[in-house]
C-alpha cells in the first residue's frame, strides 16, 4: 500500500493522504487541523475511551462482569463524545455546557473504576492507570471550565 502525503498550509493546515486500496483504487482522506478541534482533551479522551473499550471487552469475557462493565463503558465514552459535542457548539455557553457534562461523566467513570478494583474485577495495576488517567482528564477540563467562567465574568 503506497501513500503520498501533501502538507497544505493555510489558515487551516490541511493534511492529504493518497493511498491505494486494496482493491487497487485511489483513496483520500483530508484531515483539517487546528487550535478548535485538534487539542489535548479530544486526543487524550478519545485514546481513553479506547482504553475504557478495551477493559469492558476483557470484563464481558473474563468476568462475565455484564452489567458494571455496560456502565463503564457508557460512562467512559461517552467523556469523549460530549467533548465533540462542545467542540462543535453553537455558542460558548452551549460549549460550557457540553464540557460540564464530559466532566460528569469523568467523574461517574472514577467511580466504577473504584468499584471495579474493590471487587476485584480490575486489577490494582490496569484500574490505577485508568484512574490516572481519568483524573487528568477531569483536571483537564475543570481548568478549561474555570478559565471560560473567569473570561465570562
Amino acid at each position: 500500500m503506497e501513500s503520498n502525503v501533501t502538507i497544505v498550509s493555510g489558515k487551516n493546515n490541511r493534511l492529504i493522504t493518497n493511498y491505494e486500496s486494496e482493491t487497487g483504487e485511489d483513496n483520500y482522506e483530508l484531515q483539517i487541523t487546528n487550535v478548535k478541534t485538534d487539542n489535548v482533551i479530544q486526543q487524550k479522551s478519545f485514546a481513553f475511551a479506547i482504553r475504557i473499550i478495551n477493559a469492558y471487552k476483557y470484563l464481558r469475557s473474563e468476568k462475565q462482569g455484564f452489567v458494571l462493565s455496560k456502565q463503564i463503558l457508557r460512562s467512559g465514552t461517552s467523556i469523549g463524545a460530549n467533548v465533540e459535542e462542545a467542540i462543535g457548539g453553537q455558542s460558548k455557553a452551549d460549549f460550557l455546557h457540553k464540557l460540564s457534562i464530559s466532566y460528569k461523566e469523568a467523574r461517574e467513570t472514577i467511580y466504577w473504576l473504584k468499584l471495579l478494583q474493590a471487587i476485584n474485577y480490575l486489577t490494582d495495576e490496569v484500574a490505577n492507570s485508568l484512574l490516572n488517567d481519568c483524573n487528568e482528564i477531569c483536571k483537564i477540563i475543570g481548568k478549561i471550565q474555570t478559565t471560560l467562567k473567569a473570561r465570562n465574568s
